[in-house]
């Protein structure tokens, strides 16, 4: 299925089965057939050279259950320093409702400062994903699994996602070995 997504597709630490069970029971929810897929095919590494998705992996700098947590975090801490005195921060998000914001599960980063997040309610194989723009405001739709976000940010829809201005991201894998990894853990 990835061979179809990403023309150039270069493996990087593979998730197990094993580690994609262990996030799930650590998050509270079933991960998306998607993602698993994804974890499993192509790992860590940067997608369409702007996207890194959070994989289970023994190195917290890209582990699943850690960046969903500390991305929430993050994020929670630079909304506070946004709300002006007595006024709540305001998301403008793309289909109008709000609350899509409180039932993000964080799973990967743009270079660009954007955040990527299941919508996890409801849902039972596959979650909405939506992408929060570097402005910590807007809030687009990505796509209704991963590999529909991937399809539509390497082609002309790709606006549609990014923002306006936004030009197709190239439809390119490019993993990160796990010795990379390890030294960058200080596990080397």
């Amino acid at each position: 299925m990835w061979e179809q997504v990403f023309t150039s597709l270069s493996p990087g630490f593979l998730a197990q089965p094993a580690d994609l069970d262990r996030a799930a029971a650590e998050l509270g929810f079933p991960l998306p057939a998607s993602y698993r897929s994804f974890c499993e095919t192509c790992g860590i590494g940067l997608a369409g050279a702007q996207f890194r998705i959070a994989v289970p992996a023994p190195f917290e700098a890209s582990d699943l259950a850690t960046q969903a947590g500390v991305i929430a975090v993050s994020v929670g801490n630079a909304v506070a320093m946004l709300e002006g005195e007595g006024e709540p921060h305001r998301f403008d998000v793309e289909d109008g409702d709000p609350a899509v914001i409180e039932r993000a599960c964080f799973f990967g980063a743009g270079d660009d400062g954007s955040f990527l997040f299941w919508d996890v309610a409801g849902a039972t194989e596959e979650y909405d994903i939506w992408l929060l723009a570097p402005d910590l405001e807007t809030v687009r739709f990505g796509g209704e699994s991963l590999t529909d976000f991937f399809d539509r940010v390497t082609r002309p829809s790709a606006a549609l996602v990014l923002g306006p201005g936004g030009t197709p991201l190239p439809a390119r894998f490019e993993g990160i070995a796990e010795t990379t990894l390890a030294r960058g853990a200080g596990l080397a």
